[in-house]
């Protein structure tokens, strides 16, 4: 992680409620020469995964709904996300995580996800890349109800959408979930749906 622009790093512990708020002070090797000390904030969450889920015969796509309070905190009126499959990484592994975040949001079983890119979701206060996944669904690949893990609290409506609707939602609004966008995008612009 050494970079011959960064010196003088310092961390301090501002909170490990939940995960890890750092506070850094550090000095900064500016283009014109100049040492500059800089004190930034980095949240430290871990990494993650989302996912597509998508059926090109239905022509439809598998999201979720839950409350996210931070939303609600920035005038999301009932805190509501429609959003892609997500979670956490589990021993690092973006692929097992997915496919295990899956079956416990949306009730699929999947074997076979494909990874389509990789991103910092928010690279001014938050440490954590997302790694993105399409994968296929099938009516006969529904194991259970979903709804997510009874022991996070999550809460989670399944909504199987159409893929027309779900890019109609996302313009009007009603999608606003930064993962989501970026994967109806990518399915979108490959012409997924189209082939």
């Amino acid at each position: 992680m050494a970079s011959d622009r960064i010196r003088n790093m310092q961390r301090e512990l501002l909170s490990d409620n939940w995960y890890t708020l750092e506070k850094i002070t550090f000095e900064y090797l500016r283009d014109d020469g100049v040492w500059e000390k800089q004190i930034r904030e980095a949240y430290d969450r871990g990494n993650g995964a989302a996912i597509l889920l998508y059926n090109v015969e239905k022509g439809k796509v598998v999201l979720t709904k839950q409350f996210r309070m931070p939303t609600y905190l920035n005038g999301n009126k009932d805190g509501m996300m429609i959003e892609a499959c997500a979670g956490l990484l589990e021993k690092g592994n973006a692929e097992e995580t997915i496919k295990m975040e899956v079956e416990e949001e949306t009730g699929y079983k999947i074997d076979k996800v494909k990874k389509v890119f990789e991103a910092y979701m928010s690279p001014g206060s938050v440490t954590e890349i997302l790694y993105f996944f399409i994968g296929q669904y099938e009516d006969a690949m529904k194991v259970s109800e979903g709804g997510g893990a009874e022991d996070e609290t999550e809460n989670i409506e399944v909504l199987e959408i159409d893929f027309a609707k779900a890019i109609a939602m996302m313009e009007s609004g009603e999608i606003k979930d930064a993962k989501t966008i970026m994967l109806l995008q990518y399915a979108q612009v490959l012409g997924i749906f189209n082939q």
